[in-house]
């Protein structure tokens, strides 16, 4: 009898992780929401029953349930490294000359002796995902690049990260990196909800807009230190996956690493494009330079990688990023507001700094009220005056 439970909630797991791959992966649903919640229903219930079966990667793990009172920090197998940014094309052109004088490529427009993949910057937290014998063991933060913080039991709530592998092909042991990130749907709902919930509370509309979230970023950041799975179960997290690490692994490109990723069940981007030259990576940059508002999903920029994995070597790191990949950012959203007083803020240090008090408007998702003029010198430059109205733009989108 023990054994017929067994072969059930076996079977049941096997179901329900094919279907969270075909909804969440593929977008291509074969059974309805209420046919997998009674799936789901009957192995939470069978599992409470047979507790000798548990499996810390079973689909009824994805609702949440854990609480983690301190995060554990731990060590990158390999370093989580920043990549150097770019504002123009300009700096893409004098980083391309540098690939070609470094790897020593006598080219033409149309063949330089190297290709680049192109992928979208998603707006996102960095976490590295390590898989043994297909199985999810461990997900960490990118923390300081060296050292992040596990955050395994949040991230097996999301459901487009697959918690056991089933292809044949899949590595013995690997590492594979991605960006977490709040849809915009979901985002909005979150602030429907919260709104809804100020209000029956008694909160004016402008008390109500000082408590809203934010960005999509700040929130999906925010969620992962939830000490409490069940609420980061609740928010419906997103990831995208852009990067396989491992010892020897049956590679020669990073684009053949992502087509094997695809295939071994990960959630990767249909958008990722080879260029052979820098006027296919203008015409990818432009292109999502237009689509980008109408994306389900914040993107800050493109990344540009070198496609060969030997030429990656030959290129090399700096101290801090490698030189065989850049970002390219667009520009900054910007937004015009009237000035209404300019105040000062004192520092750790005892420095003081000039702040414009403004009119409030919506920034890149974030309601801004107060911006940095740095110092006395830049407001007599700028000849800001009380009452101007000014143009407000982020910083890198993050500092107004």
């Amino acid at each position: 009898m023990s054994e017929n439970y067994k072969l059930r909630i076996e079977k049941l797991r096997k179901e329900l992780n094919d279907h969270n791959y075909k909804y969440y992966v593929l977008s291509a649903p074969e059974i309805s929401d209420f046919e997998f919640d009674k799936k789901l229903e009957e192995l939470i219930a069978l599992e409470k029953q047979h507790p000798e079966f548990f499996d810390s990667n079973s689909p009824t793990q994805r609702v949440g349930g854990m609480v983690t009172k301190e995060f554990e920090t731990v060590k990158h197998r390999y370093p989580m490294m920043s990549l150097g940014n770019t504002y123009s094309q300009e700096e893409l052109l004098d980083f391309d000359e540098r690939i070609k004088k470094t790897l020593g490529t006598i080219s033409d427009l149309f063949n330089p002796g190297y290709e680049y993949v192109c992928e979208l910057k998603f707006d996102g937290v960095a976490i590295g995902l390590w898989y043994e014998n297909k199985k999810l063991v461990r997900a960490v933060t990118r923390g300081d690049g060296v050292q992040g913080d596990d955050v395994t039991n949040n991230i097996k709530t999301i459901k487009s990260i697959p918690l056991t592998l089933t292809d044949s092909d899949v590595p013995d042991s690997f590492e594979i990196r991605g960006e977490i990130f709040l849809p915009r749907k979901e985002f909005d709902r979150m602030n429907a909800e919260l709104a809804t919930e100020l209000a029956d509370e008694g909160y004016n509309d402008e008390e109500i807009n000082e408590r809203l979230y934010r960005n999509p970023r700040n929130t999906a950041s925010g969620t992962l230190k939830q000490q409490d799975s069940t609420i980061v179960a609740t928010r419906k997290l997103d990831c995208f996956l852009y990067a396989v690490y491992g010892l020897k692994l049956p590679f020669k490109t990073h684009a053949e690493s992502l087509a094997a990723a695809k295939k071994w069940g990960f959630k990767v981007s249909n958008d990722t494009r080879v260029a052979k030259s820098l006027d296919e990576v203008f015409d990818y940059i432009n292109t999502f330079e237009q689509k980008r508002e109408t994306l389900p999903y914040d993107i800050d920029g493109i990344v540009l990688k070198i496609n060969s994995y030997r030429q990656q070597e030959e290129l090399g790191y700096t101290a801090k990023s490698p030189r065989w990949a850049i970002s390219y950012k667009y520009k900054a959203e910007a937004a015009v507001t009237v000035l209404k007083e300019i105040s000062y803020q004192v520092g750790r240090t005892g420095a003081i700094t000039p702040v414009a008090n403004l009119e409030p408007v919506m920034l890149a998702g974030t309601l801004v009220k107060r911006a940095s003029l740095h110092n006395a010198d830049i407001i007599t430059k700028l000849g800001v005056r009380i009452g101007d109205y000014v143009s407000v733009e982020k910083g890198g989108e993050i500092i107004p």
